[in-house]
């Protein structure tokens, strides 16, 4: 039930506040969107550096990105400065692209896996849900996305999102279970929803109503990192991919 407020507070955001709120200052070199769900096509983000580090990579959208947000408060490198401070040696690789759904991601996947990674963590459908597409294609893309990293021996996460419920509940209903049930299919880490604690919360965004302020990007970040340090030192003892094989 709290959930499902907190979601109803963001559909009033989108609805009634998009014209008012202030352009947030962007968090990549890429134009960010005004919102998530009118985000113009945003151009892709520079490829990796080449590196020898293990890598986790982030692929996403602008909750990924850090729309709003300077670059260090984003999610990603939140998670950067943790696995420093816990002397883990993975470089995150923040792969969000503003306004990108779950087919975008798809089609960018194979650049965004270049260097020796280790997991990804897939944070899509946001999108998908706020522009009401259909949930059977959201499906297949994730789990293209799932599937073929998993075929590099890429160890996955998948988040959890919501859609908006001016679509229905059974659109809602299909929407939610979709993430879990991938999860459950293809053995993936879950986080179960990418939000908790900070939709719906105006003290936690910006003035979007959608998009975590820092503070709100530091309890994403707490609530992903419990899911995602299970999966550290397993991926750390990982051997790296022979030259070429990725």
């Amino acid at each position: 039930m709290k959930r499902a407020i907190a979601v109803l507070v963001a559909t009033c955001a989108v609805a009634c506040g998009r014209e008012s709120a202030a352009p947030p200052k962007p968090a990549t070199a890429a134009p960010a969107a005004a919102a998530a769900a009118s985000a113009p096509a945003a151009p892709a983000p520079v490829a990796p550096v080449p590196s020898d580090r293990p890598r986790i990579v982030f692929l996403g959208d602008s909750l990924t990105a850090g729309y709003g947000l300077e670059q260090p408060q984003a999610v990603p490198a939140l998670i950067q400065a943790r696995l420093k401070k816990d002397g883990y040696p993975f470089e995150v690789v923040n792969a969000g692209v503003s306004g990108d759904t779950s087919a975008g991601g798809l089609s960018r996947l194979e650049w965004s896996l270049s260097g020796d990674v280790r997991i990804l963590v897939v944070e899509l459908g946001a999108n998908d849900g706020l522009r009401g597409l259909p949930v059977d294609a959201m499906r297949r893309n994730l789990e293209e996305i799932v599937t073929k990293a998993q075929a590099r021996g890429i160890a996955v996460m998948l988040v959890g999102m919501e859609a908006l419920p001016n679509y229905g509940a059974a659109y809602t209903s299909e929407f939610r279970d979709t993430f879990p049930a991938l999860a459950k299919t293809y053995k993936t880490a879950l986080m179960p929803f990418y939000l908790d604690g900070v939709a719906g919360k105006p003290e936690l965004n910006i003035a979007d109503g959608i998009h975590p302020n820092p503070a709100g990007a530091v309890i994403v970040a707490n609530n992903l990192w419990r899911t995602l340090e299970p999966m550290l030192k397993p991926a750390a003892q990982m051997p790296a991919p022979a030259a070429g094989s990725r």
